[in-house]
């Protein structure tokens, strides 16, 4: 039977190939080309091949000369694998054929469609390619092999001359193309959606903006284009670091911006220019030597500096229009937040998974390798890093290592690796080590000199030099920039998810030497090693089942990037995320003090986390705790926190504040800002502010917000529970006199206002500036029975609100189905599943008729106008945790049997993605 085989988000051709590769008897693979990031990806698996002296035939070609002289080369290091080539110069003949031939136990499956040996067509492209299963006799079987003998008869065995002439020849094409500079840039799809929020904060009379983004995922040229829609006359480009100048006014220089651009360096000083480049440790001695007013538009890189007196300095003197800045990294080391100098105003926070799905940096081929078994990791003290270095540094280790390294090879010129370690004595070790071997490498840490460092990253991103690998611990997690680096070596056991993903993103700069990044990850038996895991599926996982799957899916989910564990590191992680609990006390205190060390030991302020929550939430500190600060409190124990704690009247407001995050609406924390501020508003007020968070905005939900506050809607168990803190005066809304006294206090102030902050930014970067309507629900997003009596401006008790399975208000019903129940559980009897991507089935309440009420009306929705709201959820509890539902949009009745209760089919008007299905049928 004909099946078709394509990429998606649960699956792709490398994931099929590479399974039948593992159970077939031979292979025979046609295709037109080979590049070395295809068949990178397959190495493991014909390595394990090799072993099992399964048989293979390779026929590719030098047609259009696609074919890599590197993947050629590696073949032919297996034993196993016969290798040819059409010469499709020498024939003049197009060679377009792809085909993989699997000779299995009692069939043969053939795969003809579109897709080459390349990681693109691999994992990621639009292609087609259909699979069939023949009997050992059928003659269309026989037709196939006979073709494909009659081309491999036509063409060479690929040797070690072949190989020679096919280089020279394949060197002489690339150096015979004419260079050709394209100096017009245009902006992509996440671009143009972060140059339109931009544009309509400037619409709202807004003068600043903050862009958060990944590191190479085109700051530069984000401002380049906004300033491209502003049209300044005059510019100031403000960095941190001088060997970031260059490379910016380059970008600028090198574009259809035809403005005059210079430096304003302690070397050079171009005051004329219309747009001058800076240092801000120059301008900050220099900047009376402008006019307060001239620039227009002023850009500042590394903007989590701008808090710092010299930023503050400068920023203070110039009365510029607007104001852009740029980070990666959003967190400060003092207790000023970027938020708010920002007046929270975030144009985009663009993540790593965001930057991958946009193609906005290379692709990585991440390798999780088992490591040698001479370390045994769990009888080691991982916090004992003079321990640790001690059990690392062995020479078997180092030869397991370049064994490796070499195997997997990587894609450029010249190998160029950045390898961290787990000490500087292990650093060193590690230099002296690969020199020994033959491999030129140097350890480079904080001891050395910052002009030493930057020689160094030179030499090794110079193809003309003998430099090869950099070992280094402490100064390469973020905030350097070596764009050609093509190879990262992970060589201590992961155990923080931070410092995972800042390393993982030195390497993930585009350059015009690399295709994609190659990562090997050394993962022993620690008991840490789930967090690499956790990791690669940062904050897509809805439960840690989800997890679970994608380990297992190899992370087909990721797009441009390649992810392959070996089994015992598979099979390791899937059990310590079966076994782990992630949200227990112990657990959450060791993820706290992993964020807390990468601040350099600073208590973190809620709104820390905001440039990490894709592997950390303070959410789930505040839900043990039922607040941060007593979080706090419960894990560091201080005497300053047990004071701020004493206070009962400021735990039962920060309690009732952080009780509503992660916040659905804005209303109520733009409310209470705007509260600190000037302690009475009304609803214009609110209305005024609101317009540069919403498009649209509605006076009765403003209204509603105030009621709310004013705990309106409470049942006598949350008015004891939260302190109430604003009153109604003359139809103003004011703060109570106990809360104005409360923050005079800077302590109390500084840490409701952080509450506030996290929680409108959080909001800010979910929700956009759009206007979901009424319900306010966004689509596929996380709620639970409170938060949509909220969204529904619900005019009772929020806690009334509460059923199994179905709940109304006015005309929207809505619909809450648990896949996975409690088997014990009233509803288990209840079967509710997915039939295709778009229906699904639906049990009503037992009262239910079709003849009148609200049976009728569910399953005549649509003439009885009235809007079925569909959430789902896997598990109703995952480590003893009441689960969120999803909410699916709208759906409609489509067909229905039965009576007390109705049996439904119901068509959602939102097809699920192939992730989110599997996700709901799929139960590891």
């Amino acid at each position: 039977m004909n099946s078709l085989i394509t990429n998606s988000h649960t699956s792709n051709f490398h994931n099929y190939i590479t399974k039948l590769l593992n159970e077939c008897n031979s292979f025979t693979f046609n295709v037109a080309f080979i590049n070395f990031s295809g068949l990178q990806l397959l190495l493991d698996t014909f390595r394990i091949l090799e072993k099992k002296n399964i048989k293979g035939k390779i026929l590719t070609s030098t047609y259009l000369n696609f074919t890599e002289v590197k993947a050629l080369e590696k073949i032919l290091e297996f034993t196993n694998i016969e290798l040819k080539i059409y010469d499709s110069n020498k024939t003049n003949i197009g060679f377009h054929s792809k085909a993989y031939i699997f000779e299995l136990n009692d069939l043969t499956e053939v795969i003809i469609g579109s897709s080459n040996i390349t990681a693109s067509a691999f994992k990621s492209n639009i292609e087609w390619n259909m699979t069939n299963k023949y009997k050992k006799d059928d003659i269309r079987l026989n037709n196939i092999i006979n073709e494909f003998n009659y081309l491999w008869d036509q063409s060479y065995f690929v040797n070690k001359e072949f190989i020679i002439e096919y280089k020279k020849f394949i060197d002489s094409i690339i150096n015979e193309k004419e260079f050709v500079y394209n100096k017009e840039i245009r902006a992509n799809v996440m671009q143009k959606e972060v140059l339109s929020k931009i544009k309509f904060l400037r619409d709202n009379n807004e003068n600043k903006a903050l862009v958060i983004a990944a590191t190479g995922s085109g700051k530069t040229y984000l401002s380049l284009l906004d300033i491209l829609e502003f049209k300044p006359k005059r510019v100031l480009f403000l960095v941190h670091r001088e060997n970031i100048l260059q490379k910016s006014m380059f970008t600028y220089e090198t574009s259809t911006l035809n403005k005059s651009c210079g430096l304003f360096t302690g070397n050079k000083k171009e005051l004329n220019k219309e747009y001058i480049f800076s240092t801000i440790q120059t301008m900050t001695k220099n900047y009376k030597s402008f006019d307060k007013d001239t620039f227009d538009y002023i850009v500042v890189d590394e903007a989590h500096h701008i808090s710092s007196k010299s930023y503050k300095v400068v920023i203070d003197y110039f009365k510029t229009e607007f104001l852009l800045g740029l980070t990666a990294t959003p967190n400060r080391m003092d207790n000023q937040s970027i938020y708010e100098f920002f007046d929270d105003n975030i144009a985009c926070d663009i993540r790593l998974s965001d930057a991958l799905n946009e193609n906005l940096i290379t692709p990585f081929h991440y390798y999780g390798i088992n490591d040698i078994s001479d370390i045994d990791y769990l009888e080691l003290n991982m916090n004992d890093i003079s321990e640790l270095s001690k059990a690392l540094m062995i020479n078997k280790r180092v030869e397991y290592i370049i064994e490796q390294m070499n195997f997997y090879s990587y894609s450029g010129k010249k190998r160029k690796v950045l390898a961290f370690c787990c000490s500087k004595k292990h650093c060193e070790y590690m230099s002296n080590e690969f020199k020994k071997r033959g491999i030129n490498s140097i350890s480079l840490t904080s001891e050395d000199t910052i002009l030493y460092r930057e020689k160094c990253i030179n030499e090794l991103e110079s193809n003309d030099d003998l430099l090869e690998v950099i070992f280094t611990v402490d100064i390469f997690n973020e905030g350097i920039d070596i764009p050609s680096i093509n190879t990262v070596l992970l060589l201590r056991p992961t155990d923080s998810s931070i410092v995972f993903t800042q390393q993982l993103g030195r390497g993930l700069r585009k350059h015009k030497d690399k295709e994609f990044l190659t990562v090997l990850d050394f993962i022993g038996n620690h008991n840490k090693a789930y967090l690499v895991a956790l990791c690669l599926v940062g904050n897509k996982k809805i439960d840690k089942e989800s997890v679970k799957l994608q380990v297992l899916n190899d992370f087909a989910n990721i797009p441009n990037a390649f992810i392959s564990m070996d089994k015992i590191s598979k099979e390791r992680i899937l059990s310590q995320i079966e076994k782990e609990n992630f949200s227990n006390i112990k657990y959450l205190k060791e993820q706290y003090f992993e964020f807390k060390l990468n601040l350099n030991n600073k208590i973190p302020k809620l709104t820390d986390y905001l440039s990490n929550d894709e592997t950390i939430s303070p959410l789930s500190f505040i839900s043990e705790s039922k607040s941060y600060i007593e979080f706090l409190l419960r894990v560091e124990k201080t005497d300053v926190l047990k004071k701020i704690c004493s206070n009962e009247y400021f735990i039962k407001v920060i309690r009732f504040i952080e009780y509503l995050l992660p916040i659905k609406r804005i209303h109520e924390f733009v409310i209470i800002k705007y509260l600190i501020i000037y302690n009475r508003c009304s609803v214009l007020d609110i209305k005024n502010v609101l317009t540069k968070y919403l498009i649209e905005i509605d006076d009765k939900t403003i209204e509603h917000s105030f009621r709310y506050l004013n705990q309106e809607f409470f049942d006598s168990a949350q008015i004891n529970r939260y302190e109430r803190f604003v009153e109604f005066e003359n139809n103003e809304l004011i703060l109570s006199y106990s809360f104005i006294e409360l923050i005079k206090n800077n302590r109390y102030r500084d840490l409701i206002n952080d509450s506030i902050n996290y929680g409108i930014v959080d909001y800010e970067k979910k929700f956009g500036i759009e206007n979901y309507g009424l319900p306010f629900f966004k689509l596929y997003e996380n709620y639970n029975m409170l938060n949509i009596a909220l969204l529904c401006n619900f005019e009772r008790i929020h806690s009334s609100f509460r059923g199994s399975g179905f709940l109304k208000y006015n005309n929207d019903f809505f619909l809450f189905i648990s896949i996975e129940k409690d088997k014990f559980s009233k509803a288990a009897k209840y079967k509710n599943d997915f039939l295709t991507k778009n229906k699904f089935t639906y049990i009503s309440k037992p009262g239910m008729s079709q003849e009148k009420g609200d049976g009728f009306r569910l399953i005549n929705n649509i003439n009885e106008k009235v809007n079925l709201h569909v959430f789902v959820r896997k598990f109703v509890q995952v480590d003893k945790k009441t689960q969120k539902f999803i909410y699916l949009g709208l759906g409609d009745t489509t067909s229905y049997k039965g009576n007390k209760p109705i049996e439904l089919e119901i068509t959602l008007r939102n097809t699920l993605s192939d992730d989110l299905y599997e996700e709901f049928t799929k139960i590891v």
